[in-house]
């Protein structure tokens, strides 16, 4: 049965080893396919700039196993230890809190090397040595513990001021348990009668190693008698079950991401005196028995173990446990990603549009200018458009009087009436503008499309008074989402650094509904439409990299 068991926990130690490598690898709190859904609102609104806090990330789960040695502290001197293994799962509710079910199977000895004459009042011990003639006997057990726990666990050690992560973590634990027990006792030798301890020597405190043994030389291994058992316990199967309560510390050592190793002390104390089959003991004086009393003092063991641990989970950081939250705070303030910065002011004395380090002209208020803030002078005419009553004057009607109005061979102004003056929406200002097209997934510009860039540039320029709408298609996915942003984001950057536009004549639109997923539209904005003249990226770690 023994082996079957070994055989188990080495075939799933093989598992985890092999499941490992195909596992995600860790990311950081920005990534938003490690928010789950229930924690985006607050994700998006971290990434926005309007709520101060990261979501708290998926985190993986830890499995591990583990061995060692057991002993029972009882009524039986000396213990032997022996062997103990467990399995355990852990999950973090937070950086410094944990909770962890654990199954242990443990086996104790004990063998005591001092003459016992309290066996008369041990219902199993009584009818099997009384016919001897022996007043004293050893006593002895071996008892099998199955331990089902649960455990709180707090990291002592994760929150580091001048340090971003550890590769140690020390803990401390504690919980209940449910624990089954079997103790029996080694009482009959190979021929089924009691032992004989009259042939072993007289012990003192001194010569107790002589005396264990000689015991060990007389008994075997047998371990066939069950011993007394607390006839009110609840049972589980035919073995007596015990609530116990959990105590310990540890300290785990990462070998990376995945793998830990972890060494651990855990004590556990149960509501009975009979985890070594005895509760009769009596005082000693000299190696001689004194007076038998029956303990009131519950037995506890104990259980030190080395294990292996692993971390499970795709789409999720490591365990909370191993990470630092102090590594947001100091990014922000070494370097900010999402720190909100007051809009630069450059000044613009004369209100063009183009700043004075730019402007080679004083323009007067409300003339529309070129990227120099030269005054426009559409037709060549000597007289700035701000001023020009005909603003589109024919060559064969110059020269202009002071007000740019030619002097035509037409009989009347009828033949350019029409062209006086302007509709004030700027949507019928700047006439239909073309479209800018992108092919596969990328988000460069063509040079055809920053040559219809400048012209769209040139209408601007023409319309000082006009907002122009960028408007990017699809959005059922994250990835057309952040494509789409990326293309508006593209031909907004253009306009503004190459052609010298202002970015706040744009209104910035993307993941529109009913259009082609590979254009980008513009339009002139309509009266009264208003817009941010840029958005935060949705999901920056898809975002496209020119």
């Amino acid at each position: 049965m023994a082996s079957k068991k070994y055989t188990l926990l080495t075939g799933l130690l093989c598992l985890l080893v092999c499941s490992a490598f195909s596992q995600a690898q860790i990311r950081s709190y920005e990534d938003s396919s490690v928010i789950p859904t229930k924690r985006m609102p607050q994700h998006t609104e971290f990434l926005n700039g309007t709520y101060n806090y990261p979501a708290k990330p998926r985190n993986q789960w830890e499995v591990g196993i583990k061995g060692g040695l057991s002993s029972i502290a009882g009524d039986v001197r000396a213990h032997i230890p022996t062997g103990g293994l467990g399995i355990h799962v852990r999950k973090a509710l937070g950086y410094v809190f944990s909770m962890r079910l654990e199954y242990d199977y443990l086996t104790t000895k004990g063998l005591n090397f001092a003459p016992s004459g309290a066996w008369v009042r041990n219902p199993v011990l009584q009818p099997i040595y009384a016919s001897t003639g022996q007043s004293t006997v050893y006593y002895n057990y071996k008892t099998t513990i199955s331990e089902l726990g649960l455990h709180g666990i707090v990291t002592l050690n994760n929150i580091r001021f001048h340090k971003a992560k550890t590769g140690m973590n020390f803990y401390g634990f504690g919980g209940i348990a449910g624990v089954v027990y079997n103790a029996k006792y080694n009482a009959l030798n190979s021929s089924g009668q009691p032992y004989d301890y009259r042939s072993i020597p007289n012990v003192t405190y001194s010569n107790r190693k002589d005396a264990i043994k000689a015991l060990k030389d007389l008994l075997d291994d047998s371990y066939e008698t069950k011993a007394e058992r607390d006839p009110l316990a609840p049972k589980m199967g035919s073995n007596p079950f015990k609530p116990g309560f959990d105590v310990g510390a540890g300290v785990q050592i990462k070998l990376n991401n995945r793998f830990n190793i972890a060494i651990e002390d855990k004590f556990t104390s149960v509501k009975s005196d009979l985890l070594d089959g005895q509760q009769w003991q009596e005082n000693y004086g000299n190696g001689n028995a004194g007076a038998i009393a029956q303990t009131r003092d519950y037995d506890s063991y104990n259980f030190l173990s080395v294990g292996l641990n692993m971390n499970l989970g795709s789409k999720a950081v490591e365990p909370l446990w191993w990470i630092n939250p102090l590594d947001y705070a100091y990014s922000e303030i070494r370097k900010p990603k999402l720190m909100i910065m007051p809009k630069p002011i450059l000044p613009d004395a004369d209100g063009d549009g183009v700043t004075d380090q730019f402007d080679q002209e004083q323009t007067p208020q409300g003339c529309p200018v070129d990227t120099h803030g030269v005054s426009l002078d559409t037709d060549g005419d000597g007289v700035p458009d701000c001023k020009d009553k005909e603003k589109i004057t024919p060559t064969i009607c110059q020269p202009v009087d002071a007000d740019g109005v030619g002097k035509c061979p037409c009989p009347d102004t009828s033949c350019y009436a029409g062209l006086l003056a302007r509709p004030a929406d700027c949507a019928t200002n700047m006439g239909a503008l073309p479209s800018i097209t992108f092919t596969g997934k990328s988000v460069t510009l063509s040079n055809d499309a920053k040559s219809l860039l400048a012209s769209i540039a040139s209408r601007m320029r023409n319309n000082p008074e006009c907002k122009v709408v960028i408007v990017g298609y699809c959005n059922s996915t994250k990835q057309e989402q952040q494509l789409s942003w990326d293309r508006v984001n593209a031909v907004e950057n253009y306009l503004v650094e190459k052609e010298g536009i202002s970015n706040d004549r744009f209104i910035f639109q993307y993941g529109q509904e009913g259009g082609d997923c590979g254009a980008v539209d513009l339009r002139g904005a309509a009266t009264g439409e208003e817009g941010p003249n840029t958005v935060p990226a949705p999901h920056p770690n898809l975002r496209k990299i020119k």
